[in-house]
């Protein structure tokens, strides 16, 4: 029987996919150029089983985001995997009309992100980003100008409580004595309890933290969810994080709030744009950290989800449902098409 193939896109995220991968005989990697006509790319996925799929949106040509259309295109194609615990770049409801199953590696990146978030939060109150600025450009100023306040003791309000919500919530409780309030509409008190908050609904965490922090994914349901008005019901002088995904956040919005004074600082990992023009407003501002979708981009992180990824492969070659399955729905139809798994490939 012929090995199960796996194509990727240009680049890997990590050499522990190709590390892990060796280790299934019944795996095979194929890298497919990006350098070359549309159609060549897609002759090269029609022979795989598996597109492991990049997950930047901006990063990966729209003709190969997994839509309907490219679904329709590649018949044969039984899985896809996400090259990070976003999947921004795959419709899971096209995977699941095609019969194709759809994973993440959630979880993989936690630590790095979580780690990302924190150092922000501690930044923005302690005012490095508008001292620094200020010492460049050779602006003297008194130090109680730059005035910052510590992080312990504060309120902590998580949007969103998986796997990097409870890695944060972890660090801001038991190394600063941090009270956190969660909001999450998908955990029960108790669950939300047991990963180290209070769960609340939205408006009372915005109310009452000192620091807002994003850890949900991009969905129809939070598109947009942290608007002007969301900004307006914010504690004043409060802290804006986000490590999740852009659109979640209206940017032109949160420009306005740190502009009014309304909010004291923010730090964006995520944009609409990645990365964005230079001309955007929020790049201008002292009182903004700005990375570049770097938060889970740590050499451990990158082992970690690709090590995952590959595992997930694996299992699927050698004919065990993976892990981290998004769209559970298609999993009696992905199992059909599989068993069918052959020399010439999977039925439709």
């Amino acid at each position: 029987m012929r090995r199960f193939r796996v194509g990727y896109l240009s680049h890997l995220p990590h050499r522990a996919f190709l590390d892990t991968a060796a280790g299934c005989a019944a795996l095979e990697v194929v890298r497919i150029p990006l350098d070359q006509p549309e159609e060549g790319v897609l002759a090269a996925l029609r022979e795989v089983d598996g597109y492991y799929c990049m997950a930047s949106r901006d990063e990966l040509p729209r003709r190969f985001h997994v839509t309907d259309a490219l679904l329709k295109a590649l018949p044969g194609l039984l899985m896809v995997g996400s090259t990070g615990a976003g999947y921004d770049t795959v419709d899971p409801l096209a995977c699941t009309r095609a019969g194709v199953l759809l994973v993440n590696q959630a979880g993989g990146n936690a630590e790095g992100v979580a780690e990302h978030a924190v150092g922000m939060m501690l930044s923005l109150l302690k005012r490095m980003p508008e001292a620094q600025a200020a010492m460049r450009a050779g602006r003297a100023q008194s130090r109680e100008a730059l005035m910052g306040r510590e992080l312990r003791g504060r309120v902590v309000g998580l949007v969103g409580i998986g796997h990097v919500g409870t890695r944060v919530a972890e660090i801001v409780r038991l190394a600063f004595g941090c009270t956190v309030l969660a909001c999450d509409p998908y955990l029960d008190a108790g669950t939300v309890a047991a990963r180290g908050a209070r769960k609340v609904e939205i408006d009372e965490l915005l109310a009452e933290s000192d620091v807002v922090s994003l850890h949900l994914p991009l969905s129809p349901e939070s598109h947009g969810m942290m608007s002007a008005a969301s900004f307006a019901r914010m504690k004043p002088g409060a802290i804006f994080v986000t490590t999740a995904r852009g659109h979640i956040h209206d940017e032109p919005a949160l420009a306005e709030a740190l502009a009014s004074g309304h909010l004291a600082g923010a730090g964006l990992d995520v944009w609409a744009q990645e990365p964005p023009p230079p001309s955007h407003p929020l790049l201008a501002m002292d009182n903004v950290i700005l990375t570049q979708h770097t938060a889970g981009v740590t050499q451990e992180s990158r082992a970690n989800i690709t090590r995952i990824a590959a595992l997930a492969f694996a299992d699927a070659a050698e004919g065990r449902l993976p892990p981290r399955i998004i769209n559970a729905d298609v999993v009696p139809r992905y199992q059909a098409r599989r068993a069918a798994f052959g020399s010439e490939g999977a039925e439709g």
